[in-house]
C-alpha cells in the first residue's frame, strides 16, 4: 500500500505546483536556517572527550591577591606560574598531570630550497598523552625517563607527518626545529579536538598541534612562550629567567581525577599548598583556588560564543513560523479535496488509511523541502563566515550526519506539521461530500 499512497501523494503535489512550491521553500527555508546555526553550535559546544571529561580537571591558583589592579573579579588566573606547575605536577597527586605551554617552533622544509615555517604545538610532559586518550598510527609517547632525562624528542601529528614525511612510518627519524634536532617517537592519528580542550585558555579553535616537545626539553631550549603571558609586576631578571622566576601566570595545568572522593582530596592539597606559600611569605592572601572539571571549565570560560546560542534559538524559532505557515497551506490545500476524500471513504476506505494517505504526502513534501533545505544549508554556512570569527565559522561542514540530520529534521517537523490537516481530513463526512457533488 506504501507505493499505492506514494503515487497518490506525487500526483497530488504535481497538480497544484504553485501551492506546493510555496510549502517546499517554508519547509526549506526554515530548516536551512536553523540546521545553519545548529552547526556552529554543535561544533563550540560539543563535548570534545565525553567519555572522561568529567574526570579532567583545571586547577587555578590566585597569584595577584584580591587587590591587583589586573584583576576583575574574585577568580583567580587561569594559569599558573612555573614554579606553582612544577609543584603541582611533582606532587602526583593526581592519577595523570601534565603541564603545558604554547610553542611555535620554526621548522625546516622537507625539500631543499623551501623557507622553513612556524608550526603550532605544545611543550607538555608524558602524562598529556593517556590523559587526553591521544591516539597514534606510529609509535608511542615518549617515556617517564626521557621527560626527566630532558631527552630531544618530539611526537608530531599526521599532517606534519604527511608534509615532512609523505605519511611512511617517521620514527626514529629526526626534524630540525628552531635549529635543533629532535627525535620523533611517535605520529598521532588525527588528534585534532575541537575546541582544543587540554588550552582553552590560550586557544579555543583554529590551527591544531602539529609538534609536541617534552615540556623540561622545551623549558632548557627556551622555547618561547607563544600564549598569554600575564604578570603581577615585572620580573626581576630579563629574558627566559626572569620568564621562569617571576610571579607571572603563563603555564596551563589538566589534572586527571578518577572519583569525587579523589577530587576532594586535590583541593584540599590544593588548599594546603597556597597556605603554605602563605606562611613562607610568598603570599598576604587567603587561598582563593577552584578545581573544576572539563565540562564546568569550558563553560565557565565561555568556548561556545553567546552568540551561537542566541542564533540558535532565533533560528529555531524561524522555524517554528515557518512550519506554522506549512500547516495553513496544508490545511487548505487537504481541505479543498473533501471531495475526493468523500468518494474513498465512501467507497470503504478507513480513517486511518486516509490519515496514512496523507502522512506519505507530508512527509514527502517534508523530503523535498529537505533536499532544498540541505542547499540553503550550505548557503547559511558560507554566510556565516562573514558574520562569525573565522576560526568558528570554520567548524560548519556539510558532513554525513548533518546531511541525513536535515533531511530527517525537515521530514519530522513537516508529518508534526501535518496533524493537525490530517486529522481534519479525516473527519470528512462522505454523506456530505457525496450530496453536494
Amino acid at each position: 500500500m506504501f507505493g499505492y499512497y506514494l503515487d497518490l501523494a506525487l500526483r497530488s503535489l504535481r497538480r497544484n505546483p504553485a501551492l506546493t512550491g510555496l510549502m517546499v521553500l517554508a519547509i526549506a527555508f526554515g530548516v536551512g536556517a536553523s540546521m545553519t546555526t545548529y552547526s556552529v553550535f554543535r561544533a563550540v559546544s560539543g563535548d570534545p572527550i565525553p567519555w572522561k571529561s568529567s574526570r579532567l580537571f583545571v586547577p587555578q591558583i590566585d597569584l595577584f591577591g584580591p587587590t591587583a589592579a589586573a584583576k576583575t573579579s574574585n577568580e583567580p588566573q587561569d594559569l599558573v606560574s612555573y614554579k606553582d606547575a612544577l609543584a603541582i605536577t611533582r606532587a602526583h597527586r593526581a592519577h595523570f598531570q601534565s603541564a603545558m605551554y604554547n610553542i611555535a617552533p620554526s621548522i625546516d622544509p622537507a625539500s631543499p630550497g623551501s623557507r622553513p615555517r612556524e608550526v603550532m604545538g605544545h611543550a607538555v610532559q608524558w602524562e598529556f598523552f593517556p590523559m587526553v586518550d591521544a591516539p597514534f598510527v606510529y609509535g608511542h609517547a615518549w617515556s617517564a625517563d626521557e621527560d626527566a632525562a630532558h631527552a630531544k624528542v618530539a611526537v608530531i601529528s599526521s599532517r606534519l607527518n604527511d608534509r615532512q614525511f609523505k605519511g611512511e612510518d617517521s620514527t626514529g627519524r629526526e626534524i630540525i626545529l628552531d635549529g635543533k634536532p629532535y627525535r620523533i617517537v611517535g605520529v598521532l592519528d588525527h588528534f585534532t579536538p575541537e575546541p582544543l580542550f587540554y588550552d582553552v585558555a590560550n586557544r579555543n579553535f583554529g590551527e591544531p598541534d602539529d609538534v609536541f616537545l617534552p615540556f623540561a626539553t622545551a623549558i632548557d631550549a627556551q622555547s618561547t612562550n607563544t600564549g598569554n603571558y600575564n604578570c603581577a609586576r615585572s620580573p626581576l631578571e630579563e629574558g627566559f629567567s626572569g620568564t621562569l622566576t617571576a610571579e607571572c601566570a603563563w603555564i596551563a595545568v589538566m589534572v586527571q581525577l578518577d572519583s569525587t572522593a579523589d577530587a576532594t582530596a586535590y583541593r584540599q592539597w590544593l588548599d594546603g599548598y597556597t597556605d603554605g606559600q602563605r606562611q613562607a611569605g610568598r603570599f598576604s592572601w587567603a587561598s582563593n583556588n577552584r578545581l573544576r572539571n572539563l565540562p564546568a571549565w569550558l563553560d565557565f570560560k565561555q568556548v561556545a560564543p553567546p552568540d551561537t546560542k542566541v542564533s540558535l534559538l532565533v533560528a529555531l524559532g524561524l522555524l517554528v513560523v515557518c512550519m506554522v505557515n506549512t500547516i495553513g497551506l496544508m490545511l487548505a490545500k487537504f481541505m479543498r479535496r473533501s471531495g475526493e476524500i468523500g468518494v474513498r471513504r465512501a467507497l470503504g476506505a478507513s480513517r486511518l488509511q486516509i490519515a496514512v494517505q496523507f502522512t506519505v504526502e507530508a512527509a514527502v513534501l517534508g523530503f523535498t523541502g529537505g533536499l532544498l533545505g540541505v542547499a540553503m544549508t550550505w548557503i547559511g554556512m558560507t554566510a556565516m563566515r562573514a558574520v562569525l570569527p573565522e576560526d568558528i565559522a570554520a567548524l560548519a561542514r556539510m558532513d554525513g550526519s548533518l546531511l541525513s540530520l536535515t533531511l530527517c529534521m525537515a521530514v519530522l517537523a513537516t508529518v508534526v506539521a501535518g496533524l493537525y490537516p490530517t486529522l481534519r481530513a479525516t473527519w470528512v463526512r462522505p454523506a456530505l461530500q457525496l450530496k453536494s457533488n
